[in-house]
């Protein structure tokens, strides 16, 4: 296996330490990168200091670090492993399955926020608020809603729908929402503070 290093003063460490990229050339882990610290002067056989880091783990597939300039980062992708793709309409499957208390008794649905209209073939409020619920904790990115026209979503949702985003048709958050919830949440706190009283 070839592979290429690059050496650098590592200021984040005590004086004299150092950080060792060590970029793989060939094989089936090409274009990964293992970074090894060390203090000069203490390393004298690689094979005898572990490593503290190796191959950074929060790459979702391989990647070649190229520094042009002190604190800009370049990468350059590979091909390998891709992330999984992601199935349309997959909440439809929980349609009808709804949420029980510790007796065994359903508990109500959730009422919806008006504003909110649901996007795709016999997509309805239980699926809507699946989607929304998912996308709010799972999605690493903002949750914006399909930006896609109506029509074209009616027309062909497999084609036009982001998987990315829930089965929401786009929504605008104005200022009347925000004092709507303010409101909200005031009265719930009035609400708890007389409940901790009693």
């Amino acid at each position: 296996m070839s592979v290429e290093k690059k050496k650098f003063d590592c200021t984040a460490l005590p004086k004299g330490w150092q950080r060792e990229e060590i970029i793989r050339k060939s094989g089936l882990s090409a274009g990964k990168v293992d970074i090894y610290y060390y203090s000069r002067g203490v390393r004298t056989d690689a094979s005898l200091v572990p490593p503290i880091r190796q191959t950074a783990s929060i790459f979702k597939q391989p990647v070649t670090v190229h520094k042009s300039q002190e604190g800009k980062v370049k990468t350059d992708f590979k091909q390998g492993p891709q992330d999984k793709p992601k199935q349309l309409f997959w909440e439809k499957r929980l349609e009808g399955l709804r949420a029980c208390d510790i007796d065994g008794l359903e508990l109500d649905a959730m009422e919806l926020p008006k504003g909110l209209r649901p996007v795709g073939p016999h997509v309805g409020d239980e699926t809507l608020l699946q989607s929304v619920a998912t996308a709010l904790h799972m999605s690493t990115q903002p949750v914006t809603g399909q930006t896609g026209s109506r029509s074209a979503l009616d027309r062909n949702p497999g084609v036009f729908l982001n998987p990315e985003q829930p089965l929401v048709q786009a929504v605008q958050v104005v200022d009347d929402d925000i004092k709507r919830q303010e409101d909200r949440v005031i009265s719930a706190r009035k609400k708890l503070q007389e409940a901790l009283k009693v």
